[in-house]
């Protein structure tokens, strides 16, 4: 079985937990202020990287829910078992399993899969990027004013320091030159509705690698653009990301700053 088909069957194997645990009451702690983790991001996690570890023994498992240490490898899968955990917990259908192979700094195989609405979006490196069997491509709007822009918001907003600022005035920045923002709350899906050219544009400060390791593969594959604030390209680590179909790209690097 080719190592995406792997994918595909891991993800939807963890999928039908998750589907399972939407659909019933569940355990809800907090990893932090307003940090969420339910005990079927743990279940599917382990089940994830239980099943990674038997076919893919040669790379690092980096999992949110069990990550300690280093995420900078040469051969690593980063595994988010439930990106959307608040969307989870109250029963918006907006959130993905998401698994991404990176090699020497680069993306190769990458699934994301909804499955309360049995769509997987996937890539592999050259071959383009998929939802189920239908090719995805980005949009191809130029005009930053008819734009619709996805992000997000970081958990430190609850500190009301430097990242809550940022956040505040990026939307003043913004709002005015866009045709409108969403915020849907699960980094992975948003960045697979960019390549499926449902938003033109995301940007956000602040996340994980499991937050973007396949999304940022399968919007390349799909002829989007993804870098830092500045137009640089893009590594794990960075502050903030810019996505895009790559036409409005310049423009809304523009509205940005640096934090």
């Amino acid at each position: 079985m080719k190592p995406i088909e792997r994918f595909k069957t891991i993800a939807r194997e963890a999928g039908k937990l998750v589907r399972e645990g939407y659909h019933t009451s569940k355990t809800v702690r907090h990893k932090g202020v307003v940090d969420l983790v339910t005990e079927y991001d743990v279940r599917a996690e382990e089940l994830i990287l239980k099943r990674l570890s038997e076919h893919f023994p040669e790379y690092v498992l980096v999992g949110e829910e069990s990550h300690y240490g280093t995420y900078d490898h040469q051969r690593a899968i980063y595994v988010d078992p439930i990106d959307g955990t608040t969307n989870f917990v109250h029963g918006i259908p907006h959130l993905g399993i998401s698994l991404g192979l990176w090699e020497a700094g680069r993306p190769v195989q990458a699934v994301v899969y909804n499955p309360i609405l049995d769509e997987l979006f996937w890539a592999e490196a050259g071959n383009g990027a998929w939802l189920n069997d239908a090719p995805l491509h980005v949009s191809m709007q130029t005009d930053l004013q008819q734009s619709l822009i996805g992000t997000g918001f970081p958990y430190a907003k609850v500190n009301q320091g430097s990242e809550y600022r940022w956040v505040i005035d990026r939307l003043a920045s913004v709002l005015p030159h866009i045709r409108d923002i969403r915020r849907l709350g699960a980094a992975a899906i948003d960045l697979c509705y960019l390549a499926q050219g449902r938003i033109d544009a995301f940007y956000e400060i602040d996340l994980q690698p499991w937050d973007v390791a396949a999304g940022i593969l399968i919007v390349q594959e799909a002829g989007g653009r993804v870098s830092t604030l500045s137009g640089e390209l893009y590594a794990f680590g960075d502050k903030g990301i810019v996505a895009s179909n790559g036409c409005v790209h310049e423009a809304l690097l523009n509205l940005m700053r640096p934090i």
